[in-house]
């Protein structure tokens, strides 16, 4: 397995990217986390704290898509240096607000600041993409960032959390925000990797939306029906654990599911698929819904980990599968921004799964949360239906090219 992988670093600068992009990503899952951790800490309002997370989140989910528009026409290195340091300001921002006592409206403020965060997953897929574009190991390199992902998402909460409890309330959203600064720094001063700009031209009409083009609207929503069973995981695990007496143990059950979509999307990046990428998707989409069957049948623990361990393992081929269907279909002119909208689905799936689960948890329980993951599931599957006439007649960018006025 190791051999695809070497041969992926074999292109000049390959390994630079890949470190700056791991760095530059992990101020996401570190502040949303680090925010609740230290308005809960400050002002004892866990209602405040995930509102103002809340906040972040989705204006994140709102605006990436639009930097990564306006990076499609201008180049990386031009827009994320803005980016980053106005997202970096509104973290700032937010410290100086809990430090000052300042009126409560100065959080929001901040919090929609800071959501001008660029989508680096998607900055730097599409710098794989621009070295690898039409050879198998571009399915090679979107495994890696699927795993990259994960061990972000595995490593920055619990940093954000511990700096923040351990060192100084305001040092987890604090570190966020250095750590945004310093790899995006590093992420452009990589120019050899960097995708070329697409700027319109003069009298040209407006490219069309990556949404409007066949079959991406779909695959958007797909993740975000996806990220609903994420985040219903995620409470249910918690709720699941806590309910048996053993609350440290959800840990363990997370990081299950951390490290079965790690292990799937290193394998899945080693093989050489012949099937067609919408048909691998419908395969991914039914495995993802049976995966979820299972949940509402864990008895104990340790049945619930094993439970939520399959479910990793059919998510991350899945999603694999997904980004690689969109930069096969997209043209480089709107390709970071059609990766950037599944990314910003996703992101709002585990949000809207985390926030619908945990109502349904304390009004029916914890078998009665995961029905809303089984539902999600149903939703994936059937979403993925829908999309294979749609992928199937768009065989590349040039199908699906059009521009609107």
């Amino acid at each position: 397995m190791a051999t695809p992988y070497r041969d992926l670093f074999a292109a000049p600068g390959t390994a630079g990217l890949a470190v700056a992009g791991l760095v530059a990503r992990l101020p996401l899952p570190m502040t949303g986390i680090g925010i609740i951790t230290l308005i809960a800490q400050l002002r004892g309002s866990y209602a405040l704290a995930g509102a103002v997370s809340a906040t972040f989140v989705l204006t994140y989910a709102l605006l990436s898509p639009q930097i990564s528009r306006r990076v499609d026409r201008h180049g990386q290195g031009r827009v994320l240096p803005l980016a980053a340091a106005l997202s970096a300001l509104g973290l700032l921002c937010l410290l100086a607000s809990t430090v000052l006592h300042a009126p409560t409206w100065t959080l929001f403020a901040s919090a929609t600041l800071a959501g001008c965060m660029p989508s680096i997953s998607a900055m730097v897929r599409a710098r794989w993409s621009a070295i690898h574009r039409g050879r198998a190991q571009l399915q090679t390199a979107y495994s890696l960032e699927t795993v990259f992902d994960e061990v972000t998402f595995i490593a920055g909460p619990p940093l954000s959390v511990g700096l923040s409890v351990a060192v100084w309330p305001q040092a987890g959203v604090l570190a966020a925000a250095v750590l945004l600064l310093a790899g995006v720094a590093a992420l452009v001063l990589q120019r050899g990797t960097e995708p070329a700009p697409q700027p319109l031209q003069a009298g040209a009409a407006r490219p069309m939306s990556p949404l409007r083009r066949p079959g991406i609207a779909l695959l958007v929503l797909l993740m975000l029906a996806m990220g609903v069973i994420v985040g219903t995981v995620d409470i249910g695990s918690v709720a699941f654990a806590e309910q048996r007496g053993q609350a440290m143990a959800a840990s363990l059950v997370l990081s299950a599911y951390a490290a079965g979509s790690c292990v799937a999307g290193l394998v899945f990046g080693a093989l050489k698929l012949q099937a067609p990428l919408h048909r691998l998707l419908l395969l991914g989409a039914l495995a993802t819904a049976s995966s979820t069957l299972p949940l509402l049948w864990a008895g104990n623990v340790p049945a619930l980990a094993m439970t939520v361990l399959l479910a990793g393992v059919c998510f991350a081929p899945t999603m694999i599968v997904a980004m690689s269907l969109v930069e096969q279909r997209l043209p480089a002119a709107c390709l970071t921004e059609g990766m950037t909208w599944l990314l910003a689905g996703l992101n709002v799936g585990v949000a809207m799964g985390a926030a619908l689960s945990g109502q349904v948890v304390d009004a029916g329980g914890v078998r009665a949360g995961f029905v809303v993951a089984l539902c999600a599931g149903a939703a994936v599957l059937l979403l993925a239906v829908l999309a294979q006439r749609p992928l199937r007649c768009a065989h590349s960018p040039a199908a699906v090219e059009g521009t609107v006025p």
